[in-house]
């Protein structure tokens, strides 16, 4: 069974805790790991991308010449595609990226993903940040004290309110709700780090 230090927010050690094996040493499936990662990367394009058909210009309500007689080619809209300012012909329209992936899925990567953290010891835990009032200088301090310089991810709770207004402005160091935790943010750094209290709640997050 894994266990990590768990160390205060002076950096000093003060108990070990034990990486339940259900999570932290399941069998990593590479595929539905990218599978998830290729889905929260398709969930942030915007997919905004749009011009206008024949029906969305202006003008063309009648037809511009008689059928015959003129000499010239038949013609039954200006907002025809072959006119200057006319419609546009199999143009990119907004869409969605996404698709969908299954609860069961989802929890398997996720839990796929955290096995890989643990298995390359890239897991850190934290008792708490010990902070008053949102204050950048003493994250930044915290950090240090655990001997991280990295770029991290920081799973907090609910509670940790202050904590995540102080990271805000930290660059290269991300603060995630254990709630809204996925595999992108946990891949997305070279350590990651989980409150005592986070810890504790990813069980029921993952049930």
């Amino acid at each position: 069974m894994l266990k990590v230090p768990v160390h205060d927010h002076k950096g000093k050690i003060i108990s070990e805790v034990e990486l339940k094996p259900e999570i932290f040493e399941s069998k990593i499936v590479e595929s539905l790991v990218h599978q998830m990662v290729k889905l929260h990367l398709a969930e942030k394009r915007s997919g905004n991308a749009s011009t206008k058909t024949r029906k969305d210009v202006s003008g063309g309500g009648i037809k511009p010449w008689k059928q015959k007689g003129t000499g010239r080619a038949r013609a039954g809209s200006i907002r025809s595609p072959l006119w200057k300012g006319g419609g546009t012909v199999f143009g990119p329209t907004p869409r969605d990226y996404s698709f969908k992936v299954s609860k069961k899925a989802k929890r398997l990567a996720l839990r796929s993903a955290l096995s890989a953290k643990a298995k390359d010891f890239q897991i850190l835990v934290l008792k708490n940040f010990n902070l008053k009032k949102p204050k950048t200088k003493d994250v930044v301090e915290v950090l240090k004290n655990v001997s991280v310089g990295k770029k991290t991810t920081m799973v907090l709770t609910s509670k940790d309110e202050i904590a995540k207004k102080s990271i805000k402005n930290i660059q290269k160091v991300k603060a995630i709700d254990v709630e809204q935790i996925n595999v992108y943010d946990v891949l997305d750094n070279e350590i990651l780090i989980f409150t005592q209290d986070a810890l504790n709640a990813l069980s029921e997050v993952l049930k």
